[in-house]
């Protein structure tokens, strides 16, 4: 594949991606996956700013649905976060050709990335950042989620949505729809947790209408590997961009204590 941008066949969907920094041979790959309503272009420069920062090669893509990516299958199944976890993150890190990488998730993207790395056996992925995770939900979230239907049937949401999507309804409705499916009430997938054997960083903010520190809490409770946290006072749902700097220098002293723990001398008594 081309390691700039372009497009990678996953399962028959065509699945927009950009890449910036070292190739997936030259340095290890922060892999980004995007939250429920994101794509590649709504990261905005922040997969630019941490290649830069960190050293590591940056890939980012868009899932089917999303973006410029190849259309879902909808109305989503409940389990789709599960499903994108186990059927498409691992055939599209072969085809990318990463081969050391640290998978960094945003509220989806992060769900998607702790159950990969709490569901598939794969060396490759050597650690977590996890900002706005969802493991169940909570009643605030899934009213705060349902109060956005009338921002997108009458207010300006759809149209800030085009920018980022091909298919915007598709986008909103393929994550709406399936959040506020009464028997979504009772999804959780906590259990992931408890199979994780690699370092951790949850960035959290303390104001976000989507997930509580309870989201971290459960993290704290069930973890068996290193755990690091980042509790922002005042900050949403997007820390990376309502607390930009701290977040990322988050991000890059985490990405640096791992490179320095893969590359320290084992002495062999």
């Amino acid at each position: 594949m081309d390691w700039t941008n372009g497009f990678i066949e996953i399962d028959g969907t065509s699945l927009e991606y950009a890449c910036f920094g070292a190739a997936p041979g030259d340095a290890p790959t922060l892999v980004m996956l995007h939250e429920g309503l994101g794509s590649v272009a709504h990261w905005r420069d922040l997969p630019e700013v941490l290649a830069k920062r960190t050293g590591f090669g940056v890939l980012a893509y868009s899932r089917a649905g999303y973006g410029q990516s190849g259309a879902a299958d909808l109305p989503r199944p409940l389990d789709y976060q599960t499903r994108e976890a186990v059927d498409v993150l691992g055939p599209l890190l072969d085809a990318a050709g990463v081969q050391d990488c640290v998978l960094l998730g945003h509220s989806d993207g992060a769900t998607i990335a702790a159950i990969y790395a709490g569901s598939v056996s794969d060396m490759r992925v050597r650690g977590l950042v996890l900002i706005a995770p969802h493991f169940f939900t909570e009643p605030g979230g899934l009213a705060a989620i349902a109060a956005t239907k009338a921002a997108y049937v009458s207010g300006d949401l759809k149209e800030k949505l085009a920018k980022y999507h091909a298919r915007p309804d598709d986008a909103y409705y393929g994550w709406h729809d399936v959040w506020t499916h009464p028997d979504y009430a009772a999804w959780n997938v906590a259990d992931t947790i408890d199979h994780w054997r690699i370092p951790v960083l949850a960035v959290q903010g303390t104001d976000d209408p989507y997930g509580t520190m309870a989201q971290i809490d459960e993290i704290d409770s069930r973890i068996y590997s290193p755990l690091e946290t980042l509790i922002l006072d005042g900050v949403g749902h997007a820390p990376h961009r309502e607390a930009t700097e701290a977040t990322v220098a988050g991000i890059v002293e985490f990405c640096a204590r791992l490179k320095r723990m893969e590359e320290a001398e084992v002495e062999i008594a």
